[in-house]
C-alpha cells in the first residue's frame, strides 16, 4: 500500500524550537527529529501565512498560484485543482483536514474529502479531533492535514517566573525586559504546540499507523516578532522542517538549502505518483538519503507582495549570500505587516517606524549571519550583487512574475491596510472592482 501522509503544521514558529538548538522545551519535536531527518536550512517561499501554505501545497510560487496576500482578507488560489489533495485523490488517496489551513476563506472548496468541524484551531480542539480520526476508521492511504494555531499571537502567559527572568531572545532581538517577557510567552505557546504534536504522534504509534506513514512537520514562516514574520530575511523565511517515515533515514540532519516548494515533489516520489507539470521544486528524497550530488541546490527564492498591506519584495538566497529587492518607494517599515506585541511596542518606542529601509540589500551570511549590515554598495561585493540581481531577474521572468510589469493591485473585495498605518488591527479599506470596460 502507498504510504499515508500526515502533514503537521504550525503558525509563526520559524526554527525557534529545541531540535534547532534553542532553549525551547519541545521534546516531541526533538523526538521526531531523532527518528527522521531535520533540514537545518529550510525556507518558506513567502513569509506570510496564506502564501507560504499555498506554495507548499501547490508546489508553485505565490505569484503563480495567485495567493499573493491573505486568504481571510480576500486573496485566493487561481486554481484549487493545483492543491495537492487533487493529485493524491487521482492516485487513490483519501484526504482530511483538521484545524488551521489558511489557504481559503472556505476550506470546503479546497477538495478535501472530509473537513472536520472544530471549535477553534488551537491544540485543545485540534489534537483531540486528530486523535479520534487516527484511532477510528480513516481510509488508507490517507493525506491528513493537522494544523495548529500555536504559536501565532496571542501567546499564552509565561508558565513560570523562571521563564520571565532567564528566557534569552533569539539573536536578532534585543535582550531587554519587555522582549524577554514576550519571548517567555512564546515559549509557553511552543510548549502547547509540542504537546499537541506529541499527542498526535503517540496516537500514530499506538495504532501502528506509524509503520507506513510519512510525517511532515513544518511551520509557515518565522516568528511573529519585529523584522521576522513578513520579512525576507532568514529570520522571516527560515522554517523548521522535520520528516520521518518510508524513504527517510533515521537521525539525519541536512545543511543544504531546501524550500517548501520541494515538499509537493517529495510527496509524489514517496507515494509513487507521477508529478504534475506545475510544481517548481525538487524532491527531498535523494537529499535525505544522501544520494543527491553536491551543488544541486544552489539557490532558493522567496517573495512577499501583500501581507496586511502592500510591501512588494523578492529575494534570492545562496549558501553564502542573501539579496533582497524592494519594488516600491515607501521609505519606512510597513508597520501593519508586523503583528502587535510588547516587542513591537519596544521597537516603536525607540523610533523603528521612522528608520528608512533600503531598496536593495545584500548580506554576506558568513560574516554577517544576523543580516544587520547591508553590503549592496560595498565595491568588494559588486560582482556578487550583479550576479544575484541577474539571477533574481531571470527567475521572475521564468515564472511570469507580474511585478515585472509594475505594481500589483489586490483582487476586488480584498481588505488592505495602508502602508502608513501602525497596526493590522486598524481599519482596512476594501478594494472595489473596476467599472466594466475600464
Amino acid at each position: 500500500m502507498p504510504p499515508n501522509i500526515l502533514y503537521l503544521n504550525s503558525h509563526d514558529t520559524g526554527r525557534y524550537v529545541q531540535p534547532y538548538g534553542h532553549a525551547i522545551p519541545t521534546p516531541n519535536l526533538q523526538w521526531l527529529a531523532d527518528q527522521g531527518v531535520m533540514f537545518r536550512n529550510a525556507f518558506c517561499a513567502a513569509p506570510s501565512c496564506s502564501g507560504s501554505r499555498a506554495a507548499l501545497l501547490t508546489g508553485a510560487y505565490c505569484h503563480e498560484n495567485g495567493m499573493m496576500g491573505l486568504a481571510h482578507r480576500g486573496f485566493s488560489l487561481h486554481d484549487t485543482g493545483q492543491h495537492i489533495v487533487h493529485t493524491l485523490r487521482a492516485a487513490g488517496y483519501h484526504s482530511e483536514l483538521i484545524g488551521e489551513q489558511h489557504v481559503s476563506a472556505d476550506p470546503h472548496v479546497l477538495g478535501y474529502d472530509v473537513v472536520h468541524d472544530v471549535v477553534n484551531t488551537t491544540v485543545n480542539s485540534v489534537a483531540p479531533a486528530a486523535i479520534a480520526t487516527l484511532s477510528g476508521d480513516i481510509p488508507q492511504p490517507f493525506f491528513l492535514s493537522v494544523g495548529f494555531f500555536e504559536t501565532h499571537r496571542s501567546f499564552f502567559a509565561p508558565s513560570s517566573v523562571r521563564d520571565r527572568v532567564y528566557s534569552l531572545p533569539p539573536p536578532f532581538l534585543p535582550d531587554t525586559p519587555e522582549i524577554r517577557q514576550d519571548v517567555a510567552a512564546y515559549k509557553a505557546s511552543a510548549r502547547s504546540l509540542d504537546h499537541g504534536i506529541g499527542s498526535v504522534l503517540n496516537t500514530l504509534h499506538e495504532t501502528g499507523l506509524d509503520r507506513n506513514t510519512l510525517v511532515i512537520c513544518t511551520t509557515d514562516h518565522g516568528l511573529a516578532f519585529p523584522t521576522a514574520k513578513a520579512s525576507l530575511l532568514d529570520r522571516g523565511t527560515g522554517v523548521m522542517l522535520l520528516m520521518r517515515g518510508p524513504g527517510i533515514p533515521v537521525g539525519a540532519a541536512r545543511d543544504e538549502l531546501v524550500s517548501h516548494i520541494d515538499i509537493f515533489p517529495t510527496i509524489c516520489e514517496i507515494a509513487g505518483i507521477e508529478q504534475p507539470e506545475w510544481p517548481r521544486g525538487r524532491s527531498l528524497v535523494p537529499l535525505a538519503s544522501g544520494s543527491e550530488p553536491p551543488g544541486v541546490r544552489a539557490e532558493i527564492f522567496a517573495e512577499l507582495t501583500y501581507h496586511a498591506a502592500y510591501e512588494p519584495q523578492r529575494s534570492i538566497r545562496t549558501e553564502r549570500f542573501k539579496y533582497v529587492r524592494r519594488f516600491d518607494d515607501y521609505p519606512y517599515p510597513v508597520l501593519a505587516n508586523c503583528d502587535d506585541s510588547p516587542s513591537k511596542d519596544a521597537y516603536l518606542a525607540r523610533g523603528w517606524g521612522r528608520r528608512r529601509v533600503a531598496r536593495e540589500r545584500l548580506h554576506d551570511l558568513f560574516f554577517n549571519p544576523g543580516e544587520g549590515r547591508n553590503s549592496v554598495d560595498d565595491p568588494a561585493y559588486a560582482d556578487v550583487v550583479a550576479d544575484l540581481r541577474a539571477r533574481l531577474q531571470a527567475w521572475m521572468e521564468q515564472t511570469g512574475d507580474p511585478l515585472l510589469e509594475g505594481p500589483i493591485p489586490p483582487p476586488p473585495g480584498a481588505r488592505i491596510n495602508a502602508q502608513d498605518q501602525l497596526s493590522p488591527e486598524e481599519a482596512t479599506h476594501a478594494v472595489q472592482p473596476s467599472p466594466a470596460g475600464r
